[in-house]
């Protein structure tokens, strides 16, 4: 007799029941990958802002570089595998703030003492999850906040990228003048003028990676400029 193999689909398909969830292999996968790219700034952005810029009281860039993909991989992988949720886990954008700025910058804590603090919070909201009280807490906050929060952290997430991109100055916190344009490193500027066009423009038109055509069309723009200005 011959031993009856499964294509790999089918495989997938039984453990993961995409057509339970009204959804494909395809239409997963796709969405995983932009997931991933959307996400991918973390890995060089967490590290930056827990390295405090290179100041010797932050991490080490490496090691937190390092930690970010793990946490990030290793818990996205768990949520995927044991609860069967297409849903991304990785290092908070709003907490690694609070560390950098106002524990160590702020309140003078070293590293090791502000990471230390973010441990036992981890002990204690893990406590909170297996009593299920973390649930009743969630559940009375009101909607208005909840939206609020995600909101904020969207904002402190664009206002990075347009330090970065070269749209906001970094000491003002304000727009860049057209006084100021020569003073702004241009190919950053001009990837980031032209990437969200061209983002916007596949989103006009429905297509539906726009977001990760986007990124990938940014990255490889990115490429060209600086080969042309030899960066």
């Amino acid at each position: 007799m011959e031993a009856s193999s499964e294509a790999p689909a089918g495989v997938l398909e039984r453990f993961f029941k995409f057509k339970q969830w009204d959804t494909s292999v395809k239409r997963d996968t796709l969405a995983g990958l932009t997931t991933f790219m959307v996400m991918a700034y973390i890995i060089f952005v967490n590290p930056n802002i827990l390295g405090l810029g290179g100041d010797p009281a932050g991490l080490p860039f490496a090691a937190a570089l390092t930690s970010t993909c793990l946490v990030a991989g290793v818990m996205t992988i768990i949520m995927g595998l044991f609860t069967n949720r297409a849903y991304a886990i990785a290092p908070g954008m709003g907490l690694n703030a609070v560390v950098a700025f106002s524990l160590v910058l702020g309140q003078g804590l070293t590293m090791e003492n502000a990471m230390g603090l973010i441990v036992l919070e981890g002990v204690a909201i893990t406590i909170l999850v297996l009593t299920g009280f973390r649930e009743k807490i969630f559940k009375s906050i009101p909607i208005e906040l909840k939206k609020a929060i995600v909101v904020g952290i969207g904002f402190f997430i664009l206002f990075i990228g347009l330090v970065d991109g070269g749209l906001i100055n970094v000491e003002g916190g304000t727009p860049v003048g057209l006084v100021e344009l020569g003073t702004v490193p241009m190919v950053p500027l001009a990837v980031t003028v032209v990437a969200v066009l061209a983002t916007i423009v596949m989103l006009a038109l429905r297509w539906r990676a726009a977001i990760l055509l986007g990124i990938v069309f940014a990255t490889v723009f990115a490429i060209v400029m600086n080969y042309i200005w030899g960066k």
